[in-house]
């Protein structure tokens, strides 16, 4: 027999549900510390009601997560304070850099909150994440409006696609090596241009968190992420020019020279590990599993191997710092 929804039993937080509570209060914790920056900072008065928004949501979800967490006896994450950021920093990122910086967290939120709000049982959690999924989309949707009212969003490439419905018959369609290939499908086109676009993107906030670093240990890490994108770029972009597909690029990356940085390397890095390297990966992964040509998914292979060691290194000098928190394990029940 069903239950009334305000009459549902107790039920206590699944792993699932205590595994997406914590990561979004660090994600949270984290954006809210980056916005309050880009707001003090940002001069276009749209791009600052966009921040507005995202900065009072992210507010908002902390307060509920916290909230959760103490009713529940769970620890609340220590994550990001006043100490890793400093509002009255001077301008280091353009207007531009910060509405992508935007767009970046809002593709990380689409990509998470989905598979939190699937993972959840209870309703009051799943009733958060479902809020949270419609605010991303609106505030995606409003930030792609801007970008394209400012001629700064990238577009994928378009190309002229066959009409005819055809069936691969032989194997010859998965060559990629050997003599001559066929063109790449639409699915491989995306998957491609999508992973360049974020490489760009991410290249930049190597550059820019490279100059920012307080530690010479940081620096050079973050020196090494900036060249393994190059690499990224150099060996996908190949694809697209032997095919003669154009994808736009952006020269709106565009920072300024300073010497103070408006981050604490604690919160670089974790924006780095967490919103760089997972959602990179999760890009990766969705692209090995779509792409068929076999070249592509071998240069695919290579480039997920070099992103495992470089963010292995990153959760290591984290780990070494004592700036990762572990996140709620079980009880040891070992005899």
């Amino acid at each position: 027999m069903s239950h009334p929804i305000n009459k549902l039993p107790f039920i206590e937080l699944t792993a699932n549900e205590v595994s997406n509570l914590w990561s979004s209060y660090l994600m949270n914790s984290m954006e809210q510390r980056l916005l309050q920056y880009f707001f003090a900072s940002t001069e276009d008065s749209e791009i600052r009601q966009v921040i507005e928004q995202m900065l009072n949501q992210s507010q908002k979800n902390i307060n509920e997560l916290q909230e959760i967490l103490v009713k529940e006896n769970l620890t609340v994450p220590i994550g990001f304070t006043d100490e890793d950021v400093r509002v009255d920093a001077p301008k280091v990122f353009s207007d531009t850099f910060i509405m992508h910086f935007c767009f970046d967290l809002t593709h990380l939120s689409m990509s998470t909150y989905p598979v939190a709000l699937s993972d959840c049982t209870r309703n009051d959690v799943r009733d958060h994440f479902q809020v949270n999924i419609a605010f991303s989309v609106r505030i995606q949707n409003e930030i792609v409006d801007i970008m394209l009212s400012k001629g700064i969003y990238l577009k994928p490439p378009q190309v002229a696609i066959d009409s005819k419905v055809e069936i691969a018959d032989n194997f010859f369609y998965l060559n990629g090596f050997f003599g001559a290939s066929r063109p790449l499908n639409a699915p491989e086109i995306a998957n491609v241009s999508r992973i360049i676009h974020r490489a760009q993107f991410s290249k930049m906030v190597f550059v820019t968190f490279s100059k920012l670093a307080q530690t010479k240990e940081l620096k050079q890490h973050f020196a090494k992420g900036r060249d393994g994108i190059e690499k990224v770029l150099d060996s996908l972009q190949e694809v697209l020019e032997k095919e003669n597909i154009p994808i736009s690029s952006s020269g709106d990356f565009q920072i300024s020279n300073v010497e103070m940085s408006p981050f604490s390397d604690k919160l670089m890095l974790f924006f780095v590990n967490t919103c760089l390297g997972i959602f990179c990966f999760a890009m990766i992964s969705q692209a090995m599993t779509s792409s068929l040509r076999t070249d592509i998914t071998s240069k695919l292979s290579k480039i997920s191997d070099d992103m495992k060691k470089f963010y292995g290194i990153g959760l290591l000098l984290a780990i070494k710092e004592k700036w990762f928190e572990q996140p709620p394990q079980a009880v040891d029940r070992k005899v």
